[in-house]
């Protein structure tokens, strides 16, 4: 069968990383994969199956060079942005969704007709919004924070998410998806739960690689993006307040470093706390680390968590809203600590004092790559694989 997966770009970040697993897993299950990205980044990601083919779409670009994209953009810019917040995609959106629909058009006449479109992540449809194609399935790749309904929230839903084929990467998601239904009056043309794809082969072929800058004993380790979300001011409390002596080592970047690394000298752990900056291959932090913790508020499904276990790392997360106990179930359940300073902090001293547990494979069997393409393309009709 032939695959599309879209997203928006094509950073350093854990949604790309799973556009990239999944267009790696439609190749590796024996399909035509293409992987698509609106914009173009400085240290992209790049699939590692050697059959899908990547394309990239100037949709701004394009967009703007149509005149009436251009005008949408600076009508919405100018007079309904600044009164409605966020509302910039209603402009930009009716034309990108037109130009992909054109893009679409010409690809499919080199390359035939598409089985299954897959949009990655709410920022990539926005962008597209006035698309609509049965074969299309849209994934949220977190929670939808349901606060309130008005006029402003029922617009957004309707446009983005109303009539379309949903799928959710957790039943934590789909739960903040059936009450946003309720809440903003949409009604989607299909909800199912499919999880992320976890490429365990490649992640332990990479883990193994040479990485000068590992520190030389065992180290704590956090991998996320540096915002508020992901919720390392709690984690540099907790282990500031667990007393444990292994260093802190903080993979990652964004625009929470400075007020961070403030923090750590206000607690008096900076000389303890490694910021290691952004990786283009995280595996190996991952792999030498003696425990993996997450602190986040909010997870759609925490990719970091599986991808620690197939590297043999054990895992500690805070509980908290989205999918993480779809990841820590059964005997590892235990992981799981309530989210505050000082439950995070004795779950660090538990975990570190402890001996190193086995991971064991079953754990991993739900995000085989094979299992998530077979069940996005379950319900594709098969088209013939001569271009038309």
């Amino acid at each position: 069968m032939r695959t599309l997966v879209v997203v928006r770009s094509m950073k350093m970040g854990g949604m790309e990383r799973v556009a990239v697993n999944l267009a790696d897993a439609f190749a590796q299950a024996g399909h035509e994969s293409h992987l698509l990205s609106f914009r173009r980044v400085n240290t992209p990601l790049a699939p590692e199956h050697p059959e899908v083919e990547q394309h990239h779409l100037a949709l701004r670009w394009w967009t703007r060079l149509t005149g009436l994209g251009l005008v949408l953009e600076l009508l919405v810019r100018l007079f309904l942005n600044p009164i409605v917040k966020r509302s910039l995609f209603l402009g930009t959106g009716i034309m990108g969704g037109v130009v992909f629909r054109l893009w679409l058009s010409a690809f499919e006449r080199r390359h035939g007709r598409v089985d299954r479109i897959v949009f990655r992540g709410i920022g990539t449809f926005e962008l597209v919004w006035s698309f609509r194609n049965v074969r299309a399935r849209y994934v949220l790749e977190n929670i939808l924070h349901v606060r309130g309904t008005n006029w402003r929230r029922r617009l957004f839903a309707r446009c983005l998410y109303h009539g379309r084929h949903l799928v959710t990467v957790t039943e934590g998601v789909t739960e903040s998806v059936r009450e946003a239904m309720r809440a903003w009056h949409f009604q989607p043309a299909s909800l199912e739960v499919i999880v992320n794809p976890c490429p365990v082969e490649s992640i332990r072929r990479q883990m193994r690689e040479p990485e000068p800058d590992l520190p030389d004993g065992p180290y704590i380790v956090n991998v996320a993006r540096m915002v508020p979300a992901k919720d390392h001011a709690l984690l540099l409390r907790a282990y500031a307040r667990s007393g444990i002596t292994l260093p802190l080592v903080l993979v990652g970047d964004g625009r929470e470093r400075g007020p961070l690394e403030a923090l750590a000298g206000e607690l008096g752990i900076a000389e303890r706390v490694l910021f290691a900056g952004q990786r283009a291959n995280p595996y190996p932090w991952l792999h030498h680390a003696r425990l993996f913790v997450l602190s986040s508020r909010f997870e759609g499904m925490g990719i970091v968590l599986f991808e620690a276990l197939a590297c043999g790392t054990p895992v500690l997360s805070v509980d908290c809203p989205g999918g993480i106990r779809e990841i820590l179930k059964g005997e590892l359940a235990s992981c799981v600590v309530p989210h505050d300073e000082e439950s995070l902090a004795e779950g660090i001293r538990t975990a570190v004092k402890d001996e190193k547990p086995a991971i064991k494979e079953r754990w991993l069997d739900d995000f085989r790559p094979e299992t998530v393409a077979n069940a996005f393309l379950k319900y594709a009709p098969r088209t013939p694989s001569v271009p038309a």
